[in-house]
């Protein structure tokens, strides 16, 4: 109990120096909070046991043998690595509190009641389920995943079978891994965006078109999934729909739920995009701090402030502690990234790459950075994980290709790998969730999709360069 208790204030002690240091640098507080790292990991490798904790270890003891390898100092080496992913780790503590401001009403239940008659369809009904898991993945990240097919399934409780659920989990799926392409709360886009010094703007333009095209592309491949599974949704999604609508709230009341959902959305994220042109912030910054300042005015304004205090008390009791595991994923990764960049590993991967292009002259590097990233999503490494280090890498090397299409080429990987690897987070959930095992909802589900996305996305990027 003891150790949990310091573990959770090592965490806490963490973010909140690198927020002060951010605003008011100070060299002896710096190594605090490097220190407060180390304790964080500690502490987690104790209470985890050595079996649990493999890879932040892996990771960690690669960072060290490769400062030592390559002459740096080794104490100050030590203290910028286990600094290096501060910010995603404030960020990462901030975005779950959104998610507890959307579960204080019944704002999902609400809009899909009031959108019943866009939903009569298959085509529509799929197209639905997969705008409205994007959006949910805005607050809950991959937390939609299970929230949106229990709604999902609430609906569809009567059809059961693996055309079902082949129909409900891809689309679920593909709207998640389609977030990381330009969803701005998603830590891995954020992170790639300031790490490569991409224009915000242009980025999530670029990632939005990208994502409309992959979501009507993702419509077609469920129409054709349907006609080889011989079945017709529409005429059972109609007979469910009028079913739900029969017990639903009044008109009136979901009309407000749906406004007030609206609301919330736009106010967030508007606020983000506003003070981001105004203030120059860093986005990783700026972010939880909006988070912060959105979710106190929210209680307040629904005249609830002794909630917000016992929102904040429970996710510091049990929230910090349970990201304690992907907080030290995060600061080994930084530490082993650190070392890393001392070496010069990342010029001679990208020299290698090089010389296969003077042999290959039509094949770059954009074509290779998503198959690194998904490679190592088969090797288990979760999508912010993946970012981390390949941008961590190229952060440090100068590329002839506008960033934007380099983080394209890195998100479309990371999405692939979200819809296939089945050792990673959102396909463990989703099995978990839908009991199918993992190569069913990945590889099988998924492989033919995700092919053509990856085309398709690289004859955009190759089109542009």
């Amino acid at each position: 109990m003891k150790l949990t208790r310091i573990l959770r204030l090592a965490i806490f002690i963490y973010a909140l120096l690198h927020f002060f240091t951010y605003f008011y640098p100070s060299e002896p507080l710096a190594y605090v909070q490097a220190l407060s790292g180390m304790v964080l990991l500690v502490l987690s490798a104790i209470r985890l046991g050595i079996k649990r904790f493999k890879l932040p270890l892996f990771l960690f003891s690669t960072g060290i043998t490769t400062l030592l390898l390559s002459g740096a100092p080794l104490l100050p080496g030590l203290s910028d690595g286990l600094r290096q992913m501060s910010s995603i780790i404030g960020l990462l503590i901030m975005v779950p509190i959104i998610g507890r401001v959307l579960h204080e009403e019944p704002y999902i239940e609400e809009i899909i009641g009031l959108a019943h008659r866009l939903l009569d369809t298959s085509r529509k009904f799929y197209f639905g389920m997969i705008s409205f898991t994007h959006v949910i993945s805005y607050f809950l990240l991959f937390g939609s995943i299970p929230l949106m097919y229990q709604f999902a399934d609430d609906i569809l409780k009567h059809q059961r079978g693996e055309a079902w659920e082949n129909f409900k989990s891809t689309a679920l799926l593909r709207a998640f891994a389609l977030s990381t392409l330009w969803v701005i709360s998603s830590p891995s886009f954020t992170f790639a965006v300031e790490a490569l010094d991409a224009s915000l703007w242009h980025t999530i333009l670029q990632g939005f078109v990208v994502t409309v095209i992959a979501i009507i592309l993702a419509v077609i491949f469920a129409s054709f999934t349907e006609k080889r599974y011989g079945m017709d949704f529409t005429a059972e999604i109609k007979s469910e729909i009028d079913e739900v609508v029969r017990v639903s709230s009044d008109h009136k009341h979901q009309v407000h739920s749906s406004v007030e959902f609206a609301i919330l959305f736009i106010s967030l994220f508007g606020s983000i995009f506003l003070f981001y042109a105004l203030t120059g912030i860093q986005l990783m910054v700026l972010i939880p701090l909006i988070i912060m300042g959105w979710t106190s005015v929210y209680y307040f304004v629904k005249k609830r402030p002794g909630k917000l205090v016992t929102e904040t008390k429970q996710y510091y009791l049990e929230g910090l502690i349970n990201q304690g595991y992907q907080f030290s994923v995060l600061i080994s990764a930084g530490v082993m990234i650190y070392g890393l960049n001392q070496t010069g590993f990342g010029e001679s991967v990208i020299n290698g790459i090089y010389h296969i292009q003077e042999v290959i002259p039509f094949v770059n590097i954009l074509y290779f950075l998503p198959l690194i990233v998904i490679f190592l999503g088969f090797m288990g490494l979760g999508p912010l994980t993946v970012m981390v280090l390949v941008t961590g890498i190229l952060d440090s090397i100068s590329l002839p290709y506008p960033p934007e299409l380099v983080v394209l080429a890195i998100t479309s990987g990371s999405a692939i790998s979200i819809l296939l690897s089945p050792l990673i987070m959102p396909v463990i959930v989703l099995s978990g969730t839908n009991g199918l095992s993992g190569y069913k909802n990945g590889i099988k589900f998924n492989l033919k999709y995700a092919v053509v996305f990856y085309v398709m996305v690289q004859g955009y990027i190759q089109w542009v360069v």
